[in-house]
C-alpha cells in the first residue's frame, strides 16, 4: 500500500489571471487567490496547484518564463507570495508551483545573450541550427501549427521551439543549464513550496541530429513528436535531479507526459525510479479527436467503451507498481461537463457523476477551479473575443487554408483552451464577482446562475457534493488504496467497477448518458448488506429487486463491509 500524504491528498488547480482579481485591473492575482482561501478550506481539498506566477511576457499565459526567480507584476510581488504560501500553511493546504523546464520565454536574460552572437557564452543554453536547402533544419511542426524552428535574422540561424516562437526550448544536453535549472528548482524548495508540476518534462529532451520525419519532400511541418517526447534520456535527467535536489523535501511531484501508456509512466513513477510521484496521461483526452494524429480539433463523438479500456488499463497496471493522476478537465482541455456530460438539460447531475467517477478511482483526483460548480465551456461569437495563442494561431492557419469560418469557430466552441479560461464564477454580480473592473478575456454569459455564491448556499449542489466526496475520500482508506476491477466491461452506457481493500469493498456505479439503462446486482454483492455512501439522485430502497433503472447520468457508490 505505501501510504504518502500525497496520495491522500485532493488537489485543486488554480488559473491564477482567471481565478479573483484583487484590485480591479481586471486580471486575477495572488492577493485575489489569498482572498478566496476559506472556500478553499471548506471545500476540503488539501494541495493548491497553481499554474505559472512567474515574471512573463505573458505570451502563453505564464508558461514562457522571463524570470524563475520573481514574480508576474500583474499577479503581485515576492512578498505577495510569501503571504499566500504562510495563508495556506496556517490553513493545512499545501502548495504545488507549476514549473517549465523544457523552454522559456525570448524575453529570459538567458535568451537575450544567446541570440545576441554565434560566440556568446550562453549560445549553447538553447538550440540552435544552420538551416536546410533554403529552408528550416528539418520539418518538425510545432504543438502550436507551424514549424518548430524560427530563423533569427541577427545571426542567420534557427532557434527551437516546441511551442510558441515566444517559447525557446532549453538545451538540456548542457550541465551549465541543468546546474542553474537545478539551483532554481531547490531556491523555491528552501522558500517552502510543498511540490511541483513539471509542464512539458517529456520533451526536454530531443533526438540527437534533428533527422527530419518522415516526409521526403520536407513540406509541409509534419507532427514528429516521437522525436520529441519521452526519449530514453529524460529519465536520466529526471533521476539526477532527484537525486541532487528532490530527494531532501518531502514533496509532491507530478509530470506533463503526454504520448505515453501506462507501462511507459511506469519508467517515471514506478516505486524506486527516483523520478516522479505521478503524471499526467492524455489518452482519454482524445478519446474525442478523430485520430491522434489529427490532432484535437477534429471532433468526434467519443466512446464510454473506450474511455472504460484506458482507465481501467491504468488503473491496473499502476496498482501497487506507481501512482495515478486523475482528471477530465484542466487549464489546456475544454470544461468536463461540457464533454462528457451534459450541460444542456443534465448539467447537474451530470457533472456530480463525473466528479464520482474520479474521486472514487485510484489516484490523487485533481480538481480544476470552477469544476466544483459546473462551469461549462464559452462560445464566443468572434475570434476577436480568444486569447489563447494556440486557438489563435489555429484560426490563421486553417483561414489560410481555406476553411470555412463556420467550421473552425465550431472546432474552437470544442476544443479552445480559452473554455478552461474564462474567469471564475463567485457570483451574479459584475463579471461574475471575478472583478470590479473589465475582466481581461470575458466572462461566461451564464454566470447568473451558475457561481459559487449560488452553489455554497444550496445543499443540493455541486459545490456541496464535491465536499462529501472529498470527506468519505478521507474517511475510506479504501478510496484511497483499493485494488480496482471493472465491471460490465461491455456496457455502452454504465461504467461500473469494485474498489477492494481488505475486509472493505465499494461498488461504483455511474449511467453515463441521459438513458435510463438497467442495471443488475453484481454477484457477491446482497443488497441488504450494502451502505449507501453517496449518490446524486435521492434513493429508495432497491433492495427488494435483483435490478433496478437507472437515472440519466446517475450515481451510486455502495460500501460492503466483508467478514
Amino acid at each position: 500500500m505505501n501510504p504518502k500524504w500525497w496520495k491522500e491528498s485532493v488537489v485543486y488547480q488554480i488559473y491564477p489571471i482567471s481565478f479573483m482579481d484583487s484590485n480591479g485591473d481586471g486580471i486575477g492575482d495572488l492577493q485575489g487567490i489569498i482572498s478566496r482561501l476559506d472556500y478553499l478550506q471548506d471545500l476540503g481539498v488539501d494541495v493548491i496547484w497553481v499554474c505559472p506566477i512567474y515574471k512573463s511576457p505573458n505570451h502563453d499565459n505564464g508558461y514562457d518564463i522571463s524570470d524563475y526567480c520573481d514574480i508576474m507584476k500583474e499577479f503581485g510581488t515576492m512578498d505577495d507570495f510569501d503571504h499566500l504560501l504562510r495563508e495556506m500553511h496556517a490553513r493545512g493546504m499545501k502548495l504545488m508551483m507549476d514549473l517549465v523546464l523544457n523552454h522559456t520565454s525570448h524575453e529570459h536574460p538567458w535568451f537575450v545573450e544567446s541570440r545576441s552572437s554565434k560566440d556568446n557564452p550562453k549560445r549553447d543554453y538553447y538550440i540552435w541550427r544552420k538551416g536546410k536547402n533554403g529552408g528550416p533544419p528539418n520539418n518538425w511542426e510545432s504543438y502550436f501549427s507551424g514549424s518548430v524552428w524560427e530563423l533569427d535574422p541577427r545571426t542567420d540561424e534557427y532557434y527551437l521551439h516546441l511551442y510558441s516562437k515566444y517559447q525557446p526550448d532549453l538545451n538540456w544536453e548542457n550541465p551549465v543549464v541543468i546546474d542553474k535549472l537545478h539551483e532554481m528548482v531547490e531556491w523555491w524548495l528552501k522558500k517552502g513550496v510543498d511540490g511541483f508540476r513539471f509542464d512539458a518534462i517529456a520533451h526536454i529532451v530531443k533526438t540527437k541530429g534533428y533527422p527530419d520525419a518522415d516526409n521526403p519532400n520536407r513540406t509541409p511541418t509534419v507532427r514528429a513528436y516521437g522525436m520529441f517526447s519521452n526519449l530514453e534520456d529524460v529519465h536520466t535527467l529526471l533521476q539526477n535531479l532527484y537525486d541532487n535536489v528532490l530527494y531532501f523535501y518531502d514533496i509532491m511531484t507530478v509530470g506533463e507526459t503526454s504520448g505515453l501508456g501506462p507501462e511507459q509512466a511506469l519508467d517515471y513513477v514506478g516505486d524506486g525510479r527516483r523520478e516522479l510521484n505521478m503524471t499526467f496521461q492524455f489518452e482519454h483526452m482524445f478519446l474525442d479527436a478523430a485520430s491522434p494524429g489529427s490532432g484535437k480539433w477534429d471532433v468526434v463523438p467519443w466512446s464510454l467503451l473506450e474511455l472504460k479500456k484506458i482507465m481501467s488499463n491504468w488503473q491496473t497496471v499502476l496498482h501497487d507498481r506507481g501512482w495515478n493522476a486523475n482528471y477530465l478537465c484542466n487549464h489546456d482541455q475544454p470544461r468536463s461537463v461540457s464533454r462528457f456530460g451534459n450541460d444542456l438539460f443534465y448539467r447537474i447531475p451530470s457533472a456530480k457523476m463525473l466528479a464520482t467517477f474520479i474521486h472514487m478511482l485510484e489516484g490523487t483526483p485533481y480538481i480544476y477551479q470552477g469544476e466544483e460548480i459546473g462551469m461549462t465551456n464559452v462560445c464566443f461569437d468572434s475570434i476577436d473575443e480568444y486569447r489563447d495563442v494556440e486557438t489563435l494561431n489555429y484560426y490563421e492557419e486553417k483561414r489560410k487554408n481555406g476553411v470555412p469560418e463556420e467550421q473552425i469557430m465550431s472546432a474552437i466552441h470544442h476544443k479552445s483552451r480559452d473554455n478552461a479560461r474564462t474567469p471564475m464564477q463567485w457570483d451574479d454580480g459584475h463579471a461574475g464577482g471575478f472583478t470590479t473592473g473589465t475582466p481581461w478575456i470575458k466572462v461566461n454569459s451564464n454566470h447568473m446562475e451558475i457561481n459559487a455564491g449560488n452553489a455554497v448556499k444550496d445543499p443540493d449542489s455541486i459545490y456541496n457534493y464535491y465536499k462529501q466526496l472529498i470527506a468519505l475520500r478521507k474517511k475510506y482508506k479504501v478510496i484511497v488504496y483499493g485494488s480496482y476491477e471493472l465491471l460490465l466491461a461491455e456496457h455502452t452506457e454504465i461504467y461500473a467497477y469494485t474498489r477492494t481493500l481488505e475486509d472493505q469493498r465499494l461498488l461504483v456505479i455511474l449511467n453515463f448518458f441521459d438513458t435510463e439503462p438497467e442495471f443488475e446486482w453484481p454477484a457477491g454483492f446482497d443488497p441488504d448488506q450494502l451502505e449507501l455512501l453517496i449518490s446524486n439522485y435521492p434513493q429508495s430502497k432497491d433492495h427488494d429487486i435483483r435490478s433496478f433503472k437507472l437515472r440519466p447520468y446517475e450515481a451510486r457508490v455502495y460500501l460492503q463491509q466483508r467478514v
